[in-house]
């Protein structure tokens, strides 16, 4: 009679008194369940097979009853089904060893053979590479297949030795004093329990096994124990040693902190030095810049000869915006839309473009009838007038439409600081080079600032101070213009208005008269530049008192309103709702 293998720690009542232990039992038993269960389990090869089993009783009576039977030649046999295990023997490791062995060896021939013939034919390089890969997987299956079959006899050790951990500890619960001694102990309990299972302890001897392991686990728990006290002890003596330690490690720390910090400092002034700098040669961007005017200039000279160019008219009429651009706007649009560095022979097909953006010339031709006087009477004719429409889209205001976020952002950045070269284009030289204005900086009379919502508005707009003017801009990462600054002040400041043109902020404002106006009314002029509808604003700021107000010029600055060009164009003041 074969005895019942018990393979398992087993713990008696008395060390199983307490839940933490009980509880760690019932997880180790649980997944020795599981372990069993795996192991009993009929392997993949077995298939059923079906057996006739018949009675033979009843069959020699179910004969007789059929001889007897007129006009019956054949009987019916019946019978139970029984279903009976055919297992497949699985190969000895011995018998695969040794099938495998040639069939490695002639593998690794051929793949050698295959190595030399690769240099001169790709296609069996391709085979053999498939070929590789294939023996690949076949290994990672059966490494996988493996690991599937081992994986419940590992959690059932786990299992275990978390049993023996909680016994140890519920025998000697000094030892769990911190986590680090927690981990060596559970190191200790591993390697006794291999070692054990090295041994050959289980089945019959597992008792026996369990209670020597758990002596072992103790005795290596309380060395742990004791090389921790021993540690603590000699902390203990030396605790002035270890707090000057201690802090010259914090001092090192916020040292390197400080260096790390001062490091980024100093990139961030360098970049804030260098990021809005021209980045090209000078040579190119003067170059750049004369043949920009050269082109203007052909342009200024067709609309000056137009006749000899466009002859057999009657007539000649114009109308003709200026011909001109910023010197700023034109460099740092290039850098902006090349994203860098770039030279002369690279930008001239950008110049053209940029060109024909700008300027569009035009002519209509109409034909009116006239009469000359002859003897015989009036005779008519038909006169031809030749109609000239010169017009100047101004190069400030292709960037919005060319470049994107980012390309306008950097563009911006150019504009603020002229590309930190304002030395590149003297006025003296070129008459429309933008230059930085004057009252940047303008003390608000403080009476002004008793209002707190007028307060609010301005301490929003003076962020934006020598920014550039950016038409269509409408946040702080792309600058602004007139009406987008405006609008981005009062939004941020108690309003939501969204974002409106000149003529809108107009519109929802109520008209006050100059003797009336106070700081934070806005202000508006009209024909600052050709718009669809001549009697439209065209430009706003914000009056701040003192007949001063805050704009967005080029750039956005304080500007005195008593000045002839304001004067001249003058509109309204609007008082926010």
């Amino acid at each position: 009679m074969s005895r019942k293998k018990t393979p398992r720690l087993q713990f008696t009542d008395a060390e199983q008194d307490g839940s933490r232990l009980k509880e760690h039992d019932r997880a180790k038993e649980r997944e020795a369940d599981r372990a069993a269960m795996r192991k009993d389990a009929p392997p993949k090869g077995r298939k059923k097979l079906k057996r006739r089993m018949i009675d033979q009783k009843s069959a020699a009576g179910r004969k007789k009853k059929g001889k007897s039977a007129a006009g019956q030649k054949t009987a019916k046999t019946e019978g139970q089904l029984q279903f009976e295990e055919n297992r497949v023997k699985p190969p000895s490791k011995l018998s695969h060893a040794v099938k495998t062995a040639p069939v490695l060896a002639v593998s690794g021939r051929l793949h050698h053979e295959i190595s030399e013939a690769e240099e001169d034919n790709v296609g069996v390089e391709s085979a053999h590479r498939l070929e590789q890969t294939a023996e690949t997987g076949v290994h990672l299956a059966e490494r996988s297949r493996r690991a599937r079959k081992l994986r419940e006899y590992r959690a059932a050790e786990r299992a275990e030795i978390d049993a023996l951990y909680q016994q140890a500890l519920q025998d000697h619960p000094e030892l769990g004093s911190n986590p680090l001694s927690r981990w060596q102990q559970r190191q200790a309990i591993k390697k006794q329990y291999a070692a054990a299972k090295r041994s050959g302890q289980a089945a019959e001897g597992a008792a026996r096994a369990t209670s020597t392991m758990a002596e072992r686990v103790s005795d290596t728990l309380k060395g742990a124990a004791d090389t921790g006290k021993r540690a603590g002890e000699f902390v203990m003596r030396h605790k002035k040693g270890f707090l000057i330690v201690i802090g010259l490690f914090l001092i090192l720390v916020m040292f390197l902190n400080m260096m790390s910090s001062c490091s980024v400092l100093a990139q961030a002034i360098l970049s804030g030095g260098t990021g809005g700098t021209f980045p090209c040669e000078d040579a190119d961007m003067l170059g750049a810049e004369a043949d920009y005017a050269a082109l203007e200039a052909a342009l200024q000279n067709e609309v000056d000869n137009y006749p000899s160019y466009h002859p057999g008219y009657d007539e000649y009429r114009y109308d003709l915006d200026s011909i001109g651009h910023d010197p700023y706007v034109l460099i740092s649009l290039l850098t902006a839309y090349h994203q860098g560095t770039w030279t002369r022979s690279e930008v001239q097909g950008t110049l053209q473009m940029l060109f024909d953006r700008q300027y569009t010339l035009t002519q209509t031709v109409d034909v009116e009838v006239r009469y000359y006087e002859t003897d015989d009477g009036d005779v008519p004719y038909n006169y031809y007038i030749c109609n000239v429409k010169l017009e100047n889209f101004d190069l400030s205001h292709l960037p919005v439409y060319l470049l994107s976020e980012d390309q306008l952002s950097a563009y911006s950045v150019y504009m603020s600081n002229q590309g930190n070269r304002p030395d590149l284009f003297p006025t003296d030289q070129f008459p429309n080079a933008s230059q930085r204005q004057d009252y940047l900086d303008y003390d608000v009379p403080p009476e002004a600032l008793e209002d707190e919502v007028f307060a609010a508005m301005l301490t929003e707009a003076e962020k934006y101070l020598g920014m550039p003017y950016v038409w269509g801009g409408s946040n702080p990462s792309t600058s602004f213009d007139c009406s987008g600054f405006v609008s981005w002040v009062i939004n941020h400041s108690g309003w939501n208005v969204g974002r409106l043109g000149a003529k809108s902020l107009c519109n929802i404002c109520t008209p006050v008269s100059p003797a009336n106006a106070r700081p934070g009314d806005l202000v508006f002029f009209i024909n600052t530049y050709d718009a669809p509808d001549p009697n439209a604003p065209t430009h706003c700021g914000i009056y701040v008192g003192n007949n001063m107000m805050i704009h967005c010029g080029n750039p956005i600055s304080y500007a005195n309103l008593n000045s002839n060009y304001w004067q001249n164009h003058f509109y309204c003041y609007g008082r926010l709702p």
